[in-house]
């Protein structure tokens, strides 16, 4: 065999132009991609009687050949009856898990994290995952393989230290913004949850975003929008409460011809990226809402692009 750099190896020139295609500009400046839509996935999907991930796939929808719910990320519900175990793994640069109700630990590179309702971890990319319910559990699950995926990529080196939030500190830190934005008109209202490893972008993860946002009874969160995409999770709502969602403001920065996503507890819903979105809560009752994003990475690229609408 000869070497690759001896005068006799073969060439490859012409195998390799030969695949070459030219576009004029215009027509491929800025190419048609498949539509991201406002999709909703109901809680019902992880009220199941087995154990198992429930992926919230839309790869038919977004013309991959591996699952998706965005470009970039997947979610899952994950359903653990009690008693039993579940294994998840994923070749994911970034993983966020919060616990929809539940108690029990995980397996973790050798090490044990308990969880309970109203928890959250966020991981790097990491081995198998064992997780064991003490009673009838359920996880919101996001990652971040779908961009390992599109980039033909393996994650080998971990990019942040693993996060836990409980439940209690998420609560205590909610309560300190209400009181602090108590009738002031806010945007959001809500904390943005960071690792101490993405000083840059003050995100959860390298790549991920997450925000743990109140909307207090009889109250409105003006429209804002951004390039990253939205998986929203409803972590509690009641009924009269719904984000109206569409792609461009009149004057007076209300959404034209918005649709309406209603919030159901346990429930998640996509919002577009780019799309502007309003929250609303119609009821007498406290709502909280967790978008998990993959606006890190946006960040970081400075493509982000968030805007607000009048007011703010």
């Amino acid at each position: 065999m000869n070497a690759p750099d001896s005068p006799s190896a073969p060439t490859c020139n012409s195998e390799w132009e030969k695949h070459g295609l030219f576009y004029e500009y215009g027509s491929a400046a800025n190419p048609r991609m498949p539509r991201i839509e406002i999709d909703v996935f109901p809680p019902a999907l992880h009220h199941v009687a087995e154990s198992r991930v429930i992926p919230l796939e839309l790869s038919n929808k977004l013309e991959t050949p591996y699952p998706v719910t965005g470009p970039s990320l997947v979610a899952n519900f994950i359903h653990i009856a009690a008693g039993e175990e579940l294994p998840t793994s994923c070749h994911a640069s970034s993983q966020v898990f919060y616990v929809i109700r539940g108690s029990g630990f995980s397996r973790i590179d050798g090490r044990r994290l308990g969880w309970k309702t109203g928890d959250l971890f966020a991981l790097p990319v990491t081995g198998e995952i064992r997780h064991r319910a003490d009673e009838d559990s359920a996880f919101y699950w996001v990652n971040d393989q779908p961009l390992m995926d599109y980039l033909g990529a393996r994650p080998v080196t971990p990019r942040f230290r693993p996060l836990y939030f409980s439940r209690e500190l998420l609560t205590s830190e909610l309560e300190k913004v209400r009181k602090e934005n108590e009738g002031k008109d806010k945007n959001r209202n809500g904390i943005l949850l960071a690792n101490p490893d993405c000083p840059q972008t003050k995100t959860l993860t390298h790549s991920m975003w997450s925000l743990y946002n109140l909307l207090p009874a009889r109250s409105r969160q003006k429209a804002h929008r951004h390039n990253s995409i939205a998986l929203d999770f409803a972590v509690k709502a009641s009924d009269g409460v719904y984000t109206m969602i569409g792609r461009d403001l009149d004057s007076d920065g209300n959404i034209i011809n918005p649709v309406r996503a209603n919030w159901v507890a346990g429930g998640a819903f996509v919002t577009p990226p780019g799309w502007w979105h309003s929250h609303h809560n119609e009821s007498d009752e406290d709502a909280i809402v967790l978008p998990v994003q993959d606006a890190g990475l946006h960040t970081y690229l400075q493509t982000l692009d968030i805007q607000f609408a009048r007011g703010y």
